[in-house]
């Protein structure tokens, strides 16, 4: 590990992302490979050790649940939705152009977001507003799948499945389901068993307890915003609650081999560029940050793979540096994105 990457100029630049408006606190875990390096950098109301929302990043856990559920045979990406879903659930389910498609949805294209289907979340509704909007606007409430289904069966398809890419929530929402049904336990049990429990995590949970104040809040924009109930109902997209160091421990297993054979890892590099939130990649459950030459025309970083979460919660591993990245600045309207992704390039090149 480079001298120029030091815990003092880490504690500078996170400290400096709250000197940008609207962004309130942040936190920023940097680890290396053999562990001789770890550091955690927290600023403004949030500490090293605070709980927070994972938000998106919980998907990373999703891929996780399900390469393991592949080794032991139980479900192949290459499964037809009607195989793990009831067929009320999966008819008109992605109706293009006058033909439906639903049958030939299989489970590849939920987790490579390449189903088509509509994101629920920020997909506008016949009233041109998004499930997202009336949240921001403090309209806490559940979104379980069978409601989102209900809201999206009344939606056109992005795009004829297979052919592009486009993030959408509705995709993890049914992917929840369909690993609930494979293991007949809540997907709340299933992270338990399959992550929590065997990597001895003690402060990560499904949040479940709308009464639970302990998680740091996210904001939009200036907006502090509290949505317990919405966040009890997405456990599968969003609902993971942990610390940064907790969350590297997760990471870390991810892309050791703890969690599923590592070897998979390359298998779900199949890249397609996404544009909400941010410019990023997305593979097959797992994403890549989209570097700009810009950044480091000399040093090429290399691959910064891992997950993004809306609230700017993050979990990324850059191999050619061996540093694993965890943390979140909690603010929903993107400006922390490119903020905490700012200083996690910084790292990485005074590390190359």
């Amino acid at each position: 590990m480079t001298k120029k990457l030091t815990p003092e100029r880490i504690n500078q630049w996170v400290e400096k992302i709250i000197n940008n408006k609207n962004i309130f606190n942040a936190v920023l875990r940097v680890e290396n490979e053999d562990r001789s390096f770890i550091h955690t950098a927290a600023a403004g109301d949030i500490s090293p050790d605070s709980k927070y929302f994972i938000a998106s990043t919980t998907k990373l856990y999703v891929t996780a649940v399900l390469l393991r559920l592949m080794e032991e045979n139980k479900i192949s990406l290459d499964d037809k939705l009607g195989k793990h879903l009831p067929d009320e659930m999966v008819h008109g389910l992605h109706v293009f152009k006058g033909t439906d498609y639903s049958q030939e949805l299989r489970v590849l294209h939920l987790l490579s977001n390449t189903s088509g289907i509509p994101d629920y979340f920020f997909h506008k509704q016949p009233d041109g507003k998004t499930a997202a909007d009336a949240l921001i606007a403090g309209q806490d409430q559940p979104w379980h799948l069978e409601k989102t289904l209900e809201v999206v069966k009344t939606l056109n398809p992005r795009f004829k499945f297979g052919t592009k890419a486009a993030y959408s929530d509705t995709n993890y929402q049914l992917l929840g389901r369909i690993i609930e049904n494979i293991t007949g336990k809540p997907i709340a049990d299933v992270f338990h068993e399959f992550i929590f429990e065997p990597l001895n995590l003690q402060n990560t949970y499904a949040y479940q307890d709308p009464n639970d104040t302990s998680p740091a809040r996210f904001y939009y924009g200036s907006q502090s915003t509290w949505l317990p109930i919405y966040m009890t109902s997405v456990t599968v997209e969003g609902g993971i609650v942990s610390t940064a160091e907790e969350s590297a421990k997760v990471l870390r297993a991810f892309f050791n081999g703890e969690l599923f054979p590592k070897e998979r890892i390359e298998s779900l590099k199949k890249w397609r560029m996404l544009f909400s939130p941010g410019v990023f990649y997305f593979g097959i459950g797992l994403e890549k940050m989209w570097i700009p030459w810009i950044v480091s025309p000399f040093k090429p970083i290399g691959e910064v793979l891992g997950f993004w979460g809306q609230t700017s919660a993050l979990s990324f591993y850059n191999p050619k540096t061996g540093l694993y990245f965890t943390g979140t600045a909690n603010q929903f309207n993107g400006k922390g994105h490119q903020a905490i992704g700012n200083v996690i390039f910084k790292c990485i090149k005074a590390a190359l």
